[in-house]
């Protein structure tokens, strides 16, 4: 840390800078000389980018930032959270401790937290920023998480785990045997530190694949935001072997949706024409593969086996987009161009031969207006354009 980067001056220059373009802010070099202008640019974005993922950091005074990439990998306040609030106990471990936002708020939940970051400088900031934001139950080690939990005696309620999905030689990685640490092969010993894992998992890795590398999974949690997935995590219990569950969550600012269902539960979809409502599901339920699960659980209809677009004829609470269908056209050009009332529609295609580009391209339609225009295919296995107004109840 460079504790000349906490000077008034300094902070003063970072908050008036927040709007700047970047680019002209380094140009101009670094007014003060203990602090250099890489040193300030990464404040300035690394501030910019917390605004909204990490506002009590980004409203707390003198807070001190990381590398950008570690605000970038960093858990959301909302969805850190989420997590503390489906976990209980005492004592909790982080040994993947990062830039600390996940152990701020376990630390709301658990009596004592302790924060493993094998990055001794990051972990020097985290305790800084600690004592800036008044939080006094956590215990930070600068070490290897695994390694501290082999050479304590410490039992803890629950073991966290946010494995690093980035190495040296492949940049990127999503694959669990990829990350750092390696969850699979340790899973036997994490169990005898803890009775309970929480692991969190690249949102783009397949949900049953996971299950089937990890063991005694009790709960799957699929975290969206504003209708994009964010986190995948996977709740281990000790000797569990009963039925898993599939938590679904949708975070907005309208409120949360949240839809449950048990893995691989035998459940069929019902299936009709489209009615009078149309139902599209948020992203964490179609990250979920609950498709057969909302048509029985919800009571409407599947419009078809593969296109995860429902129906009904009374409009139902739902937890996703809600549509009233005003027409249904057989997929015909000419005749859906001029359906179209004005020169623009909002287009989804859902099991639909062409893509969203190509279609406004040969329609020639630009993006927005009332006009939702729904392109997929019907119980007969004909491509269908279903017109629609959005339900705003």
């Amino acid at each position: 840390m460079n504790l000349d980067i906490l000077q008034p001056k300094v902070q003063q220059f970072i908050a008036d800078h927040l709007k700047t373009e970047i680019t002209k802010v380094i140009l101009k070099g670094s007014p003060f000389q203990a602090v250099s202008i890489q040193e300030l640019a990464n404040q300035i974005i690394a501030k910019q980018k917390s605004e909204h993922k990490l506002a009590t950091w980004f409203n707390t005074d003198n807070i001190y930032y990381p590398e950008k990439i570690s605000i970038e990998q960093t858990s959301s306040e909302i969805t850190a959270k989420y997590k503390s609030e489906i976990l209980k106990g005492d004592k909790i471990i982080d040994i993947t401790g990062g830039f600390g936002v996940d152990c701020f708020y376990f630390s709301k939940q658990f009596k004592e937290v302790v924060h493993c970051e094998i990055n001794k400088a990051l972990s020097t900031i985290v305790k800084y920023n600690y004592h800036q934001l008044k939080t006094k139950n956590i215990t930070l080690f600068s070490e290897n998480g695994t390694n501290f939990l082999k050479e304590t005696n410490q039992k803890f309620d629950c073991i966290y785990i946010d494995p690093s999905r980035r190495n040296d030689a492949k940049g990127k990685v999503f694959l669990l045997k990829d990350c750092q640490p390696y969850i699979t092969p340790k899973i036997d010993f994490f169990f005898t530190k803890a009775n309970f894992i929480l692991v969190k998992v690249s949102p783009i890795l397949d949900i049953t694949q996971t299950i089937s590398e990890l063991k005694n999974v009790k709960e799957v949690h699929i975290v969206a935001l504003n209708n994009e997935v964010k986190e995948l995590l996977f709740l281990l219990e000790k000797n569990y072997k009963n039925s898993i569950k599939i938590k679904t969550i949708n975070i907005d600012k309208k409120g949360n949706q949240s839809f449950n269902f048990n893995f691989k539960e035998k459940t069929a979809s019902t299936y009709s024409k489209p009615l009078t409502y149309l139902y599209e599901p948020n992203a964490a339920i179609l990250k979920s593969g609950g498709f057969h699960e909302i048509s029985q659980q919800l009571n409407i209809f599947k419009i078809h086996q593969h296109s995860h677009l429902y129906t009904s004829t009374e409009l139902i609470d739902f937890p996703g987009r809600v549509f009233k269908i005003e027409q249904v056209l057989n997929y015909d050009k000419k005749k859906i161009k001029k359906a179209i009332s004005e020169k623009k529609a909002n287009i989804t295609t859902r099991n639909f031969p062409k893509k969203v580009a190509q279609i406004r391209k040969e329609m020639n339609l630009k993006d927005g207006g009332n006009t939702y225009l729904f392109f997929t295919t019907n119980i007969k296995n004909k491509p269908t354009c279903i017109f629609c107004t959005k339900n705003l109840n």
